[in-house]
């Protein structure tokens, strides 16, 4: 890793103040972030091959193995906003590392846990622990870096959460099969033991000290309304096909709705009043959201291609994890080797994602990466109708060009959003980006699983779930068009819409 890559820090004297350009980054400062991001991808999708394993030690009945995997992802997308907030106002470098000794004492509980219910009780801990990281490393992400230094950064996440999320899989299939210690299951959580251990002394050394300008006040109401309505939004989204979507899902969707559109309300008066009046005192209420940041076309326009993206990514390896484990009848390890053809073309395009996209730019890789996607997703579905009735390893083909294009869009389509907000707002844009991440993926998966679990045939469960994801794709390639030409992540972009901002800077 590069030790002459442009960084943002703030000054000693200037630790409430907007990070000032340095010279060096710290040597470790990607190494220790992209660990709390590969820890967190990691867990949330290694629970995919653990479940049938843990169902039958625990005990547990279909609710406790649901709320397994949903307890994880309600408290993640509720507890963003504020986590974004605490690292704004107290530092995100110690926000980030209290996140990250929190999450590794929940990893502790689960691996350890006596009951489902307990498991599940650490599930919430380990998701709202997670929520203490993941706005840090995006907001760390944008003010540390800038410039090709930042494309490559962001190249780098991407490559990471793409890891975590493939081999996932194979990670959790082998720790099964290796049964350590006879732990099982239990392994697949400890497992972030000894890499939190080793990373927290790490902490301070190596992640520079930012924090918004001002240190911006909670906004209670603000928090109030938004975790409420996030809770009312994905709560029902998980549960409801599940449940064959009772009375009270549609309440809470239509309340969350509600509440949403309360909390837009309330985050344009108080970005209008702070945009009016200066705000000098310690205790002045700022918005969680600065609306302005939506006058921004690269920011509205990636978001919404952010959404079309993770509304997939859930879904797909829950379909391909449960084809596999249940339609297929492989095991853990099994089902967990299957995934390596996806993450071999993962791993091909997400480390070179940076240079394809200084030669086409952010639309064209994204678009690239969309398209091939669309082509995997749609190779999978001749083998589910019998085009190519040869066993799991005519699945291989389909998944590698799947994972190509996976490797083209995560990271230009999270620093396409990022890479041109102002440093002062990239706390409040990071946890947007971060929570529409987490909605869009359990809202995808309701939306396919009524696909999946609406067919009656596994084979054709299957083909049907993957056309819809195919989709889907054309859909995120479609937007694309909205974006602007030459977006913020190009090399030197950022640098000079920021020097165009400059003087609204805190």
């Amino acid at each position: 890793m590069s030790t002459s890559l442009n960084a943002r820090r703030p000054a000693p004297a200037e630790t409430g103040a907007t990070a000032r350009t340095a010279p060096t980054a710290p040597k470790g400062l990607l190494p220790v972030i992209l660990t709390a991001t590969f820890m967190t991808a990691l867990d949330i999708f290694v629970v995919n091959v653990a479940l049938p394993s843990l169902q039958g030690d625990l005990g547990a009945g279909p609710a406790a193995v649901q709320w397994v995997m949903a307890g994880f992802s309600l408290a993640l997308a509720a507890g963003l906003v504020t986590a974004g907030r605490l690292g704004d106002r107290y530092g995100r470098r110690r926000v980030f590392g209290l996140g990250l000794a929190l999450f590794t004492l929940a990893s502790a509980a689960c691996g350890l846990a006596p009951t489902a219910a307990a498991l599940v009780g650490a599930r919430v801990a380990q998701g709202l622990s997670a929520a203490l990281m993941g706005p840090q490393v995006l907001a760390i992400l944008r003010t540390a870096f800038s410039g090709a230094a930042q494309a490559r950064a962001f190249a780098r996440y991407g490559l990471t959460m793409g890891v975590g999320a493939v081999f996932g899989q194979l990670i959790g299939g082998l720790l099964i099969r290796a049964d350590l210690f006879g732990l099982g299951w239990r392994s697949c959580f400890l497992i972030n033991l000894p890499i939190g251990l080793a990373a927290l002394p790490l902490v301070r050394r190596s992640l520079p000290e930012s924090r918004a300008p001002q240190r911006p006040g909670l906004d209670p109401v603000g928090v109030l309304l938004v975790t409420t309505a996030l809770t009312g939004l994905v709560l029902p989204l998980i549960q409801g096909p599940q449940l064959h979507w009772p009375l009270w899902t549609g309440l809470c969707l239509g309340g969350s709705l509600a509440l949403l559109a309360v909390f837009a309300v309330h985050q344009h008066r108080a970005t209008t009043a702070t945009a009016t009046t200066a705000a000098t005192t310690t205790t002045a209420t700022t918005p969680l959201v600065d609306t302005r940041l939506f006058r921004d076309r690269a920011f509205s326009a990636g978001l919404l291609a952010q959404l079309a993206f993770w509304l997939g990514q859930g879904s797909f390896f829950l379909v391909l994890a449960l084809h596999l484990q249940f339609g297929r009848g492989l095991d853990a390890l099994g089902a967990g080797l299957v995934f390596t053809a996806i993450g071999l073309g993962y791993l091909i395009t997400s480390n070179t994602t940076h240079r394809v996209t200084a030669r086409l730019g952010e639309r064209r890789t994204i678009a690239l990466g969309g398209l091939l996607m669309a082509l995997g997703l749609g190779l999978l579905a001749l083998t589910a109708y019998g085009a190519a009735d040869g066993g799991v390893r005519w699945l291989a083909p389909g998944l590698f060009v799947d994972g190509l294009g996976m490797g083209l869009v995560i990271a230009p389509v999270t620093s396409v959003v990022l890479a041109g907000v102002e440093p002062r707002l990239a706390g409040s844009a990071a946890w947007v980006v971060s929570t529409v991440q987490q909605v869009g993926g359990a809202l995808g998966i309701a939306l396919i699983g009524l696909v999946y679990y609406g067919a009656g045939d596994p084979a054709a469960a299957f083909g049907r779930s993957v056309l819809a994801l195919a989709v889907l794709e054309l859909v995120l390639v479609g937007l694309v068009r909205f974006l602007p030409r030459g977006a913020h992540g190009a090399p030197g972009a950022a640098e000079a819409h920021r020097a165009r901002e400059a003087p609204h800077e805190g």
